[in-house]
């Protein structure tokens, strides 16, 4: 194992750091979303719902399993349950962030955050 490391040069550890601090630099910076001002619930890809997050509310979204309960608070929502038999999308919590998701895959509903900004132009499952 060590005898690779007799071919690595000091200009491949120099470039590996400086590839390494690109990355680290490109989080913050490309992958944000910005605060999120409306809450968009989709069934089988379709919107069906599209709220505010001013005010405080809870959304029923009848699914093929059963339904879905998005609950929506000043500036964040999240699924409160679902059917589903593993729950991921509830386990998701509260939302905050434009273009945060939470799919709840079984029941083919989802909840996106959206902003001013969109990182993405369609959202797929």
């Amino acid at each position: 194992m060590k005898a690779w490391l007799a071919l690595i040069r000091p200009g491949d550890w120099l470039v590996a750091g400086v590839g390494a601090l690109a990355v680290a630099a490109a989080f913050p910076l490309l992958w944000r979303g910005g605060p999120a001002d409306r809450a968009v619930i989709r069934l089988d890809g379709r919107v069906v719902a599209e709220y505010p997050l001013n005010d405080a509310r809870r959304i029923e979204v009848p699914g093929p399993l059963g339904t879905t309960v998005v609950e929506i608070r000043p500036g964040r929502a999240r699924v409160l349950s679902d059917p589903g038999p593993r729950q991921y999308c509830v386990k998701q919590g509260w939302l905050t962030q434009a273009n945060a998701v939470a799919i709840c895959a079984p029941n083919h509903v989802s909840l996106a955050l959206a902003g001013r900004q969109a990182a993405y132009d369609s959202l797929n499952y």
